[in-house]
């Protein structure tokens, strides 16, 4: 899709913070990343966590990482949106980058697990009226077709060992026990159908419709 097009450019009108949320193996980040690159008004939150860098990833660029100690710290100082304990790790989501970006007009794409969707979506109802956490917030949840078919794309992705493919899988069901609890429902069997509908939400939330 042309990101200059016309319904993108219109579209900016109103900071949103969307937070989009699924199970492993769900396709979010596929999903992300083409909104991402069609919305150039759409900039992408960059976590903190207390995990050790995977493959290629690259500091303050695919995420933050903290120590323990420091991660802790940063709770103490009131310095996160939201966190939450993942396999083991903390990841959590700096209120100060958030906030700056909404100011400045901009959108922010925010990938969370369903306890920090929960952390942040408590926080944004107990907000001021009019603050720009609240006005523009926006919360999508990414569904396989099935389970069974979120089990085979886990299995399919040749990454993991079938002790980490069923601790996942196991943690996906209790994600998705969780998705009512989102305004945007997405089931993405077909990524370009799930990605029109996501496109869709999007473009409606920053005309304000």
């Amino acid at each position: 899709m042309d990101a200059t097009g016309p319904d993108v450019q219109k579209a900016v009108t109103r900071a949103l913070l969307i937070v989009v949320a699924a199970p492993s193996g769900a396709g979010k980040t596929t999903l992300c990343d083409r909104l991402l690159e069609e919305f150039p008004q759409v900039t992408y939150s960059v976590s903190c966590t207390t995990r050790p860098p995977r493959g290629k990833e690259v500091d303050g660029i695919d995420y933050h990482f903290l120590s323990p100690d420091e991660f802790e710290r940063r709770v103490q100082a009131g310095e996160f949106l939201e966190y939450a304990d993942v396999y083991g790790y903390r990841y959590g989501t700096l209120r100060q980058t958030v906030e700056a970006a909404l100011r400045e007009g901009r959108s922010v794409l925010m990938d969370l697990d369903v306890q920090g969707a929960a952390r942040l979506r408590r926080g944004v109802r107990q907000a001021a009226d009019g603050d720009l956490l609240k006005t523009g917030f926006l919360d999508i949840f990414i569904e396989p077709p099935s389970l069974d078919v979120l089990r085979e794309r886990l299995a399919n992705r040749a990454e993991d060992s079938a002790e980490s493919i069923d601790r996942r899988f196991q943690n996906a069901q209790n994600e998705m026990s969780h998705r009512h609890e989102f305004h945007f429902r997405i089931v993405n069997g077909d990524v370009n159908v799930a990605y029109g509908q996501m496109r869709e939400i999007v473009l409606r939330a920053m005309r304000g419709e």
